[in-house]
């Protein structure tokens, strides 16, 4: 508790000096629980202008999401950790997702699309959309290796940070650190 009061009080501080820069060095002080599995880089990465399939069949690429944080997660119908991570991802975006942040879901590699709507149907989620990567040509522009995987882009379409695994991402220090990447660039 006393490190989250720190960070809050740290990022409210330093507010006025990163307008417009997303201010990674707060919320990885404020990593706890499953999201101790998540690293920050030091300087922001380069995204990727691969395009993957939009769940309307169009071609999509990740600047269709420019101006907002994205939580992009790759994952499987066949991935068992996949099935305990997709409902928290959920959470996430019926409480923090709009116009700052949006949860974006991604199944990578062969996924019927029958098959990807029974998984999120057993496990009651609604709300994600079921984009595909069906040659993983996106997934290997990341650097995704084994999934899920779930990466942290900034509003100008940079990686600036990546956890490898699965995690809740709607417990209070999840919504935490993403609350403080979306206030930091107000």
């Amino acid at each position: 508790m006393r490190k989250l009061i720190s960070a809050l009080l740290y990022t409210a501080l330093m507010g006025l000096a990163n307008i417009g820069h997303t201010d990674v060095a707060a919320a990885d002080a404020m990593r706890a629980g499953d999201m101790r599995k998540l690293v920050f880089h030091s300087a922001p990465m380069a995204g990727s202008d691969v395009t993957f399939t939009g769940e309307d069949g169009q071609d999509m690429t990740l600047a269709d999401y420019q101006g907002k944080h994205i939580v992009l997660n790759f994952w499987a119908t066949w991935c068992a950790p996949c099935r305990h991570e997709m409902p928290h991802l959920s959470a996430l975006q019926d409480a923090m997702g709009g116009d700052k942040m949006e949860v974006v879901t991604i199944a990578t590699g062969r996924n019927p699309l029958p098959a990807m709507q029974r998984f999120l149907d057993e496990i009651e989620v609604d709300n994600l959309p079921l984009h595909t990567d069906p040659r993983q040509s996106l997934a290997r522009s990341l650097g995704v290796l084994g999934l899920p995987v779930t990466i942290i882009i900034d509003p100008d379409g940079n990686e600036i940070g990546r956890m490898q695994g699965d995690a809740d991402w709607s417990s209070e220090n999840a919504m935490a650190i993403m609350e403080t990447l979306i206030e930091s660039e107000s």
